[in-house]
């Protein structure tokens, strides 16, 4: 699916910089973030899950060790 992403002057500008010390097109370094920042939201949905789940679980003790 194609779209549009406006950029600041000044981000096109850090992008363009950072493309050429890596190598890569901006569009291969934008792919990239986007690729991180979900792999990294997603794995902070699982803990946040998990720490809700194992709160609930444990809420006696914990309530008793306060």
């Amino acid at each position: 699916m194609a779209m549009n992403l406006r950029l600041r002057d000044e981000q096109t500008e850090a992008l363009k910089l950072r493309a050429a010390e890596e190598g890569v097109s901006m569009h291969a370094l934008v792919l990239r973030a986007v690729d991180d920042y979900l792999a990294r939201t997603a794995h902070e949905a699982l803990v946040r899950k998990a720490a809700k789940e194992q709160t609930a679980k444990w809420a006696e003790l914990l309530e008793r060790l306060k």
